[in-house]
């Protein structure tokens, strides 16, 4: 191994960082915090503050911008930390919502075996892999639903599509919906978030990446989703097309103003938006910019008329 790749100690770590020109006012401290949280992992949120080291030829070394200190990187650290939560309790909101609408609206419209019935499916390739997976999960599951299911109902495969959806993440759910072959049936499951079909299945793409992040304690602060383009609306819900951000489409911003949307449809009145105004309190102007933020987001309409004490 080159000396480059060689381990560190906490100490060595600490070091580094401050040879290279980063500000460490407590080290004890910046000690105990980079025993608990790894060193490369707290790499992402100072990277943006890292410029090329003065004086060094070799294009991995690098310095940090003056004035950046250990603590600043902790605290973008903790915020992005309480971002992840706060995004997963709405998406929890939702997951159990789409569920929900899936099973109810497929089950009135086509029975209670709907999830089976290939021709209300765009691709059976994709469908009979994705049924393949539906029972391999219901045979193992362990979940008292399923196991009365198993027992009570033997000659099943898979139980009726209201047990089945409880079976499915919120990826896999999106692609069920999205892979329905009548737009009326994907229409009847967006109408109840008073959003376009095609803007609903786009937005549970991106919300799916998302939870994924924020399951597996990925950074959400500062990322760029531009392998996956959501779609934004032009027309309608109007409030909506009012508060997102034409200019920054592959930040985490929009998918906010959808996820506060949907959340609004679900549980009118739930404190989710103002949780979300106090955590942003503690982002500054840059921060939060980096994450596709309009300036005064929270005194934009989308936001006082549906959470009055938001824009407060």
């Amino acid at each position: 191994m080159t000396d480059a790749k060689l381990p560190l100690t906490v100490d060595q770590q600490i070091d580094l960082l401050i040879r290279r020109g980063m500000a460490v006012s407590d080290r004890i401290q910046a000690s105990h915090w980079l025993r608990h949280i790894n060193y490369y992992r707290l790499r992402a949120y100072w990277l943006p503050f890292e410029q090329p080291a003065v004086g060094q030829a070799q294009p991995q070394e690098h310095g940090f911008r003056v004035g950046v200190s250990f603590e600043q990187v902790l605290s973008i650290y903790e915020f992005d930390r309480a971002l992840r939560l706060l995004l997963l309790d709405a998406i929890d909101w939702l997951e159990t919502s789409l569920r929900t609408q899936w099973a109810h609206q497929m089950a009135l419209r086509h029975g209670a075996q709907a999830h089976e019935q290939v021709a209300l499916h765009q691709d059976r390739a994709r469908h009979e892999r994705r049924l393949h997976l539906l029972r391999e999960e219901y045979l193992r599951s362990d979940e008292t639903f399923a196991l009365h299911h198993r027992l009570r109902y033997p000659e099943l495969a898979t139980p009726p599509i209201w047990v089945s959806s409880e079976l499915l993440t919120l990826g896999q759910l999106s692609r069920w919906i999205a892979d329905l072959r009548h737009a009326t049936d994907r229409q009847a499951i967006a109408r109840a978030y008073d959003l376009d079909e095609v803007l609903l299945i786009s937005f549970l793409y991106r919300l799916s990446l998302v939870r994924n992040l924020c399951a597996h304690h990925g950074r959400v602060w500062n990322r760029e989703f531009s392998t996956t383009r959501m779609k934004l609306p032009r027309h309608k819900p109007r409030q909506v097309v009012e508060a997102i951000n034409l200019q920054r489409p592959d930040r985490l911003y929009n998918a906010l103003v959808l996820l506060a949307h949907v959340l609004h449809r679900i549980a009118p009145g739930h404190d989710w938006p103002r949780r979300l105004r106090d955590l942003m309190a503690q982002a500054t102007p840059v921060m939060a910019d980096s994450m596709g933020f309009p300036r005064d987001w929270s005194n934009l309409r989308f936001w006082s008329d549906l959470w009055p004490d938001v824009g407060a």
